[in-house]
């Protein structure tokens, strides 16, 4: 078996705005890449064809899909939490979803968004960092969730997203400094491509594609956990030194 890694994301899109580098870098390489998002959308203020919630559901459920697949993304799931509802989650419930996941995909690399909430300070995204966090730690833990009867698994690091620049009109964000460097120049085609499979998010798109343009060459990341004690320190790859 190669090398895996886990992208866990609150909403489809940001699989492709959010880590798209990261994610077809990866895919590129060889590695196997399980992207979870953990809600369907349904709250977006653009609706597309869409009748009703229900509906724009189901057609961001087809579009993260198609997503996942140009970014080469060989495992995708899309679980029943409910879009701006995070902060109301279950956390023992929804971490134990994940656990699950990583048991039985474990991954070496799990990626996902910091407490900051990324660009938009989205707080379905500072809940995601939240629940998946917890859950590196509890699935290496065999006295978490024994009633899944999988073997633990601890993965070998867990990044958060940062960033180097904000956006002027949104809240204030604290990014985290940054310990990990990809250069994402090659793949940001590929990144844009997955993101006009969101036809219903279009004007998202047009509206961040200046952002995209000047800063899409690069994204950045903190290393948060590791399985072994080590210090901090600046990479180009969050594969490096981890054996298949």
């Amino acid at each position: 078996m190669g090398l895996r890694m886990m992208v866990v994301v609150a909403h489809p899109d940001d699989e492709c705005f959010a880590f798209g580098g990261a994610i077809a870098l990866a895919t590129r390489r060889g590695v196997e890449v399980n992207c979870i998002c953990l809600t369907d959308g349904q709250a977006a203020s653009n609706r597309g064809a869409s009748t009703d919630g229900k509906d724009l559901g189901r057609i961001r459920r087809e579009e993260f899909a198609a997503s996942c697949q140009v970014l080469g993304i060989q495992h995708y799931e899309l679980l029943d939490y409910h879009d701006a509802q995070l902060v109301h989650a279950n956390v023992h419930e929804a971490g134990k979803k994940l656990v699950q996941r990583m048991r039985t995909f474990r991954p070496h690399v799990v990626v996902t968004f910091g407490l900051d909430g990324g660009l938009n300070v989205h707080p379905d995204h500072t809940m995601v960092s939240a629940i998946t966090s917890a859950a590196y730690h509890w699935a290496g833990r065999a006295k978490r969730y024994p009633e899944l009867d999988l073997k633990p698994h601890l993965p070998q690091r867990l990044y958060h997203i940062t960033t180097n620049f904000t956006l002027e009109e949104r809240e204030p964000l604290m990014p985290a400094p940054w310990t990990c460097v990809l250069d994402t120049a090659e793949v940001l085609p590929v990144r844009i491509e997955a993101f006009e499979k969101h036809s219903s998010q279009l004007p998202v798109l047009e509206s961040v594609r200046p952002y995209l343009d000047k800063f899409g060459q690069q994204e950045f990341y903190t290393l948060i956990s590791a399985a072994t004690p080590q210090p901090a320190a600046m990479t180009h790859d969050m594969f490096d030194g981890i054996r298949e």
